[in-house]
Parts: C-alpha cells; sequence; structure tokens
C-alpha cells in the first residue's frame, strides 16, 4: 500500500501542478522504474481534477441566476479550472500534434515540428476548436435538470455534468495507455519525457488503471443513466481507436504529445456520447 501511494504521488506530481514537495517529495522519490509503475494510476488523476472541476462547476450553477448561459459560464470557469490544475499539459500535447501533422506529411519533419514548443496556426486553431467543444458540451450536459434538493425546491440542474466531468477526467485519462500498448514509441528518446512510461507497460498496470476506470463508471452509475455511461464511453473508445489508427498511419507510432492529443479528444468524444445519448 506504501507503494501504491508513492506512486500515485509521483503521477500527480508528474501531470498536475498540485505541490508534492519537500519531505514529501522525498518520501515519494523518483526513478525511471518508479514512473513506469505510476502510470497505472494516471486515471486516478483525474479523481481531483475531475473533482475540482465538478465542484467548481457546481458552485457556479448554484451562485448564477437561473438563465440559459449559466451553465456555458459554469463551463467557461470550470475548463479553466482545470487547465489550471494541470498546467495545460494535455492541451500542450494536442497542440502540438496539431501543428506537427498539420504542417507536414513527412514523418520526420512532423516529428521534428512537434519538438517545438512554439504554437503555429494548426495548433491554435485546435486548441480553440476543442475548448469550444468541450465548453459547449459542457453547456447542454450542464442544462440537464437534476433532482430536487427539496420537496418545495426546484431542481439543481449541476448533478448530472458534475458526475460527467468526474467521469470524463478519469476514463480519458486510462484510454492512452491502450495506445501505449497497442503502439511504438518513436518520440526523441534522449529528451522525451514519455520515454519512461513507454518501456514494459505490464498487463497488471493496466489492471489497475481500469480499476480506476470501473470503481468512477460505478459510482458515476449513482447519477447517470447506465446507457448514458455505455454510449459516452463507446465514444471515447471509438475515439481512441481513430487516434491509434492515424497514428499509426502517419506517424508509425505514438509521441507523449500524442498521449496528451489522445487524453483530450477522448474527454471530448465522452461528454459528445453522453450529450447524444440524451
Amino acid at each position: 500500500m506504501t507503494q501504491f501511494i508513492r506512486d500515485y504521488l509521483l503521477a500527480v506530481q508528474f501531470f498536475t501542478r498540485i505541490p508534492i514537495t519537500g519531505s514529501l517529495a522525498e518520501w515519494v522519490g523518483y526513478s525511471p522504474e518508479q514512473l513506469r509503475a505510476s502510470a497505472a494510476h494516471f486515471p486516478g488523476i483525474g479523481v481531483p481534477v475531475g473533482a475540482v472541476a465538478a465542484a467548481v462547476f457546481a458552485l457556479l450553477q448554484a451562485l448564477l441566476p437561473d438563465s440559459t448561459f449559466s451553465p456555458l459560464v459554469a463551463a467557461v470557469l470550470s475548463t479553466i479550472a482545470t487547465a489550471l490544475l494541470t498546467g495545460g499539459f494535455h492541451e500542450d500535447g494536442l497542440a502540438d500534434v496539431a501543428d506537427g501533422l498539420g504542417g507536414s506529411y513527412d514523418r520526420a519533419r512532423a516529428l521534428e515540428i512537434m519538438k517545438d514548443s512554439r504554437v503555429g496556426a494548426f495548433g491554435a486553431m485546435a486548441l480553440v476548436l476543442a475548448l469550444l467543444c468541450k465548453v459547449a458540451l459542457l453547456a447542454i450536459l450542464g442544462s440537464v435538470e437534476g433532482i430536487p434538493v427539496a420537496a418545495d425546491a426546484s431542481p439543481f440542474n449541476g448533478w448530472y455534468v458534475c458526475a460527467a466531468l468526474w467521469t470524463g477526467h478519469i476514463v480519458s485519462r486510462g484510454l492512452p495507455l491502450l495506445m501505449i500498448w497497442w503502439l511504438p514509441h518513436v518520440g526523441d528518446t534522449a529528451t522525451s519525457k514519455s520515454k519512461p512510461l513507454a518501456d514494459q507497460l505490464s498487463p497488471s498496470a493496466l489492471l489497475i488503471a481500469f480499476a480506476w476506470c470501473f470503481g468512477a463508471l460505478a459510482l458515476a452509475s449513482l447519477a447517470l443513466d447506465a446507457m448514458n455511461l455505455i454510449v459516452g464511453c463507446s465514444f471515447a473508445g471509438l475515439a481512441l481507436l481513430g487516434l491509434v489508427r492515424f497514428f499509426r498511419r502517419r506517424l508509425q507510432g505514438f509521441t507523449g504529445d500524442c498521449l496528451g492529443c489522445t487524453q483530450q479528444v477522448c474527454e471530448i468524444a465522452f461528454y459528445l456520447g453522453l450529450a447524444v445519448s440524451l
């Protein structure tokens, strides 16, 4: 259990801005082998991130007036909160992939562009469109009528989207691990932060990762209809398969940016599936 907690905290330290410093960081430790083991807990990172997203959305839904635009405002500020919490780590991967694969059909040149930290036209367009999709879908989910908080009270319209946010952040962080399992790593081994994650991803790590996902889905089923969850997960799974096929054809493998891109696309696809299922 001690090693389990250390691996989880290392994953949190690696993929969020949650401060793990001083004596706690020393206790957690670091090694390439431990970083590989922490891959099993990537979906678990979605627990605090999704909780913050849901809390911000619920708070704003409660404070804002009853208006058509209230879910939209809550969705925007909730998305900002998650970007601040994660440092825009996955969004950066999405922009880099869009710049690389949009800027050149040559594999080597595309990989070179993806290593450039500057954001180009394709990356900017991808970020804007992805954020617009996410915010719009969350606004739709936030408008779903909820359960009355009291016999004489109007329904609180936040429960559905809060459960969707929490589950979406967890599931979308579990699916990229299948990309690691299926595709070879093709990034720069000397500088890539994701290279240790690509080596020796064990079946037990996948089992732990999907235990996080299944646990989240089981809890979410208390607030969301099972069929809604099935459709949402199906959309996210189809998005993953499409990206795996695309990266295999264009890059013959994946990079760390591809994993970030996959998380973002699968998260949006999950919300889209939930919205469509309504």
